[in-house]
């Protein structure tokens, strides 16, 4: 899935700036413009250099899965899988047969399966692509009263229901009903089917259908009706199964402490991950698959062939896929490059050109992995992009998509290396504004911050203050214990310092700094095991506002608007609130 995680360099999905030329040699087309594919291999060993050197350019710990998939002039499919540099902190290379987290790749199973159950002539009552979301699952309910009433399978799987994303309001292993009960707290940010605004949880509501309409649990739906009837074996939603396999589970990479103000693409203390859903509830539908570059080429060559599988049953009908990739919402209006076109948005798939040639495709991204899978209908081609590591992993994928891609219609290559790289070079981001020593103080004393608030949505946080040594509220201890005997270093001795448990799809604290009267920086810490010593991550860049100790919001787009979309207004703190916590007890 696509997680809304700040600083970290987490998930940066396009970052661009200056970048002293890149290699001429990868920028040699590999065949002549003009050639037409003539059925050989587009993977071939040059290309294989090609991509070993993109890896080496952005010194990166981690590797790649590629698939390609195109067709002859004759007809035949030609079907490639390849794993390039590393796959584990062991030093294990990755294969075409190596285990990746797909992300936000997950939807397009989603927004399929419920287009099975719209084509399943034996439900009863039948649904359709308009059905409305309320007849079919009586728990949902959203702040809104018209989007919570006409939202329809479409509206929902194109985003336009007005609620932004929220990813952090739940812990990764909330059950799927739960979270669609506790969608009627959480705040739009704006109209119904005003505008796009990406949103995880919605397709976690569509992943509850099968279980609502059928009975049968939606893991269980898929893999009996798209894995198994495509021939996807090693594709599953289960960390467990994979363990269980005769494949290597990728690790995911971040690179923890890197001196990037001196070179930015410094590895630091290369760290893993900790596989990021290890029991797969509500986040299946949104973000929950894991597979391998071969069974992605086989993904892609049933979506190129309208839903067929191998021996050429239809598995999934062409009508569906249709559907879903057909333009609903506007998600990039203007194009990032000269070589792109604005993108709009059906059901987990994105649809726009490249260098004039129709492109459908979607991103993922889950802490340590991201992943691209697009097709161009027209030329026959399929290239998906798998990779393990964090802070640059988007750049890597992009500069070896379109690099493929380029090679396949026998065109120019566009510098996209020297692009992404000029882009990571210029995200440096600016050090954080240390508080003033004449910083405003509130008005109450700061003990009084410290306590339980609540919003119905997001839950309980329960602040410990620390200060000056000293600690207030009934938290402390375990706070203590869980994190501050092991990451002495996280809290400031002379800044007033609130810290909580916050249990979401990356954290499990928060971290508030007091700034300047009401204002507070605010950081998530997540806390990994994995290595000799556990290691913690920082997800920055959020403000809260307190309005005294009665309640506070996260601020800074803490909720995730799309892009465009007017920050919340009011007079009061509780007004503007993106998500408003009350105090309810010391």
């Amino acid at each position: 899935m696509h997680i809304l995680v700040r600083h970290l360099r987490l998930s940066a999905c396009l970052i661009l700036a200056t970048y002293t030329a890149a290699r001429p040699a990868l920028q040699v087309p590999l065949r002549s413009a003009g050639m037409e594919p003539d059925g050989t291999e587009i993977l071939t060993a040059r290309m294989d250099r090609v991509i070993e050197g993109i890896l080496r350019d952005f010194n990166t710990p981690g590797g790649a899965g590629v698939a390609v998939v195109h067709q002859t002039r004759e007809g035949e499919w030609v079907t490639e899988s390849k794993g390039y540099g590393n796959a584990t902190a062991n030093g294990d290379r990755a294969t075409g047969d190596t285990l990746f987290a797909i992300g936000s790749n997950s939807k397009l199973f989603d927004v399929v399966a419920t287009g099975l159950l719209v084509s399943n002539e034996s439900l009863t009552p039948r649904i359709s692509w308009d059905t409305k979301i309320a007849s079919m699952i009586p728990e949902w309910k959203l702040m809104d009263p018209v989007a919570s009433s006409e939202s329809t399978i479409v509206d929902i799987m194109s985003h336009r229901t007005g609620l932004p994303r929220h990813d952090l309001a739940f812990p990764l292993y909330t059950p799927v009903l739960d979270v669609i009960k506790r969608l009627q707290y959480l705040r739009p940010s704006a109209g119904f089917r005003e505008t796009a605004q990406y949103n995880n949880l919605m397709y976690t509501t569509l992943s509850h259908l099968p279980m609502a309409l059928t009975g049968t649990p939606f893991e269980e739906y898929v893999a009996a009706n798209i894995f198994g009837p495509l021939g996807m074996a090693d594709t599953t939603y289960f960390y467990n199964e994979t363990l269980k396999r005769e494949r290597l589970l990728a690790d995911g990479f971040l690179r923890d402490g890197a001196n990037v103000s001196r070179d930015p693409f410094d590895q630091g203390s290369v760290k893993t991950f900790q596989f990021w859903d290890q029991y797969s509830y509500g986040i299946s539908g949104a973000g929950g698959v894991i597979s391998t570059p071969r069974d992605v080429a086989t993904w892609l060559r049933a979506l190129l062939e309208d839903g067929k599988n191998r021996d050429n049953e239809s598995v999934i009908p062409p009508e569906v896929l249709q559907k879903v990739a057909s333009g609903v919402t506007v998600l990039t209006p203007v194009a990032r490059f000269p070589e792109l076109s604005p993108i709009v948005y059906g059901g987990g798939q994105m649809r726009g050109t490249y260098r004039g040639v129709e492109m459908i495709e979607h991103g993922g991204s889950t802490p340590g992995f991201k992943s691209q899978i697009a097709r161009f209908p027209s030329k026959n081609l399929g290239v998906a992009v798998l990779i393990n590591e964090e802070d640059l992993g988007v750049s890597i994928m992009e500069t070896i998509k379109y690099r493929i891609v380029d090679e396949y219609l026998a065109l120019e290559p566009v510098d996209w290396l020297g692009r992404y790289r000029s882009a990571v070079e210029a995200s440096i981001p600016p050090p954080k504004q240390p508080r003033s020593e004449n910083a405003t103080v509130p008005s109450e004393p700061f003990s009084s911050f410290a306590g339980k608030y609540r919003n119905p949505a997001y839950g309980d946080i329960d602040f410990c203050l620390i200060l000056n040594g000293t600690t207030t509220g009934a938290s402390c201890s375990e706070i203590s214990e869980r994190l501050l005997a092991k990451f002495p270093k996280t809290v400031q001795a002379d800044v007033p310092t609130l810290i909580a448990e916050w249990d979401t799809m990356v954290t499990q604290f928060m971290l508030l700094e007091h700034y300047d009267a009401g204002v507070w920086n605010m950081t998530g810490l997540g806390v990994q095991s994995t290595g000799s010593e556990p290691w913690s991550f920082k997800m920055e860049g959020f403000v809260a506002e307190f309005d005294g100790p009665r309640g506070f919001s996260p601020t800074e787009v803490f909720w995730g608007a799309g892009a465009g979309v007017e920050p919340p207004k009011g007079d009061t703190v509780e007004e503007r609130a993106e998500a408003w916590f009350e105090k309810v007890g010391v």
